[in-house]
């Protein structure tokens, strides 16, 4: 989905998709930094913040801004969530919300700035709903199969809530759940869950 992204931005724009944080230093004019593959580690936070003021955007669920310490902009970049119709940004003290109305005028598209919290909204419930669904099996109460077929049929979902997991990553949404579950113990992740990783 990011190539769809970068086709969109203005032509004479510069902008960076971080895959790796290294090689960054010959981009130093660009209009936009975005990195999508947003680890929470010292390093490329500190890599990061040295483009600001310039935006600097993030694929940051289970961290929010006010963790990580600088006026980055988080979006929910999970697949799949940016083919949506509008995207899920939160913007910590210090970023540039004109900047942002700005860019996703231009893109055409549209955003909603959500709170600060880890998992944004939709990132909340989708965790929530695979989680549940691992409790089900759990119970024997059903197939993997047919808890998919379930949740399409019944709540017109595009995926059921393991074919959501293999899409998204099993793996972040367990980070997730790990994350709230420490706050609130409703998140705490199935043991099924565990043992699929």
């Amino acid at each position: 989905m990011h190539q769809k992204l970068m086709a969109r931005l203005p032509p004479q724009w510069e902008y960076v998709v971080a895959p790796e944080i290294n090689g960054l230093e010959r981009h130093r004019d660009a209009d936009l930094i975005i990195d999508l593959c947003f680890a929470p580690d010292e390093e490329r936070i500190r890599q990061l913040s040295r483009w600001l003021p310039t935006p600097v955007m993030i694929n940051s669920m289970a961290w929010t801004i006010g963790e990580i310490g600088q006026p980055f902009v988080r979006i929910n970049a999970w697949p799949g969530m940016l083919e949506r119709e509008v995207h899920e940004l939160a913007i910590g003290p210090g970023a540039d919300s004109l900047f942002l109305e700005g860019l996703y005028r231009r893109l055409g598209w549209k955003y909603r700035l959500v709170p600060d919290v880890p998992g944004m909204i939709s990132g909340r419930i989708l965790a929530m709903i695979i989680n549940e669904a691992f409790f089900t099996l759990e119970e024997n109460v059903s197939s993997r199969e047919e808890i998919d077929i379930a949740m399409r049929l019944g709540t017109n979902y595009p995926f059921g809530p393991f074919e959501w997991s293999e899409k998204i990553g099993l793996g972040n949404i367990y980070d997730l759940l790990n994350k709230l579950g420490a706050t609130d113990h409703r998140y705490i992740p199935a043991k099924g869950m565990k043992a699929s990783l």
